[in-house]
């Protein structure tokens, strides 16, 4: 009789696969059949959407409850001090790209499968990282049918059931084009037009900071990038700007993307548009308790949870991990939470 793979077996295994996004080079080998054989005594049914995005979706008997999992992960940052797709285990903690976000998830329930005979619902998918979620779309399309959705991301093993929404969005800045040492370029730049843009954007998100919902306050907002221009002697003709604000439940999305549209002058704003777009979770605190889960605060990150309960089917967040570790160098999680985890997998699938 072979020895069942423990947990942090599974973790390195899965650790082990080159899942990035981008480039979203993932196929349905790899990962996906390493899975598909660890389900043993599950009907396992695999959807590739194209370009890296896929679904698994593994079912034993005729459960209730939908447990879904992403396992792309980001691109590597900088300044890893150990081999980032090999699981590396020490004070207590397994390093490793996505051991957190959410590779340990997937091991621990992997583990509660093989240990468990009850009804199960597991759904796997790729594309998470993407910000497109065309896996979970593709999905909700189908209309399933559960009384609870839990999404594994990293919540330090609490159940969390409200979370900011998201919005990102392009704005294409227009200039006039010359000789910078003329006195024009101050106003005619394209790229001066996007930092002052810059600046006002950043005071009005700040005006938000007294706003609250469901124990959130504030919104978050970030530039992630601006780019444009040829050289320093030259006024720029165009430049590009993307930025993103993680809302409140309840809070007018489009209205709030639409004030800060507003903020540039309309002969300055080539074009604007939205790059995506997705719901904050304000989910039914009771669920927690029905499933017997301990309960945790609302996060200020955004999660799949959103869209399968716009599409009805109530769901909360719970998983190993704190985000603070997610999408750094040298990621890891808690050796303690993965096996607490497990463990709360194991009842549920009892």
């Amino acid at each position: 009789m072979s020895i069942q793979p423990t947990t942090l077996d599974h973790l390195r295994a899965l650790v082990a696969f080159d899942t990035r996004n981008p480039p979203r080079a993932i196929d349905t080998g790899g990962l996906f059949d390493y899975l598909a054989t660890h389900l043993r005594g599950f009907n396992v049914q695999v959807d590739d959407h194209g370009d890296g995005c896929i679904n698994l979706l593994a079912v034993r008997g005729t459960p209730r409850v939908l447990f879904n999992f992403h396992v792309d992960t980001v691109p590597l940052a900088k300044g890893w001090k150990t081999e980032p797709f090999t699981l590396h285990v020490e004070n207590d903690r397994a390093y490793g790209l996505g051991a957190c976000d959410i590779k340990g998830a997937a091991a621990g329930m992997l583990s509660a499968a093989a240990e468990t005979a009850g009804d199960a619902a597991l759904l796997f998918s790729s594309d998470e990282e993407a910000g497109n979620s065309r896996c979970i779309r593709s999905f909700l399309s189908q209309q399933p049918d559960f009384d609870a959705v839990v999404v594994a991301e990293p919540t330090q093993g609490k159940a969390v059931a409200a979370h900011r929404g998201i919005v990102s969005a392009l704005m294409q800045f227009t200039g006039k084009s010359g000789h910078a040492s003329g006195s024009a370029a101050v106003d005619q730049s394209a790229l001066h037009r996007a930092v002052r843009w810059s600046s006002a954007a950043l005071a009005l998100a700040q005006s938000y900071a007294d706003s609250t919902a469901h124990g959130l306050s504030g919104i978050r907002f970030n530039i992630g990038r601006i780019e444009g221009g040829i050289k320093p002697n030259m006024i720029a003709d165009s430049a590009e700007l993307r930025f993103g604000v993680r809302t409140l439940p309840g809070q007018d999305r489009a209205a709030l993307l639409q004030s800060f549209f507003q903020l540039a002058e309309p002969h300055e704003l080539a074009a604007h548009s939205v790059t995506f777009e997705a719901p904050a979770l304000a989910g039914d605190p009771g669920l927690t308790g029905t499933l017997g889960l301990p309960a945790g605060q609302a996060v200020d990150f955004w999660t799949e949870a959103a869209l399968f309960a716009e599409a009805g089917l109530p769901a909360l967040v719970y998983g190993p991990g704190n985000i603070a570790q997610a999408h750094n160098d040298n990621e890891w999680v808690a050796l303690a939470q993965l096996e607490d985890v497990t463990a709360q997998y194991k009842r549920l699938l009892s």
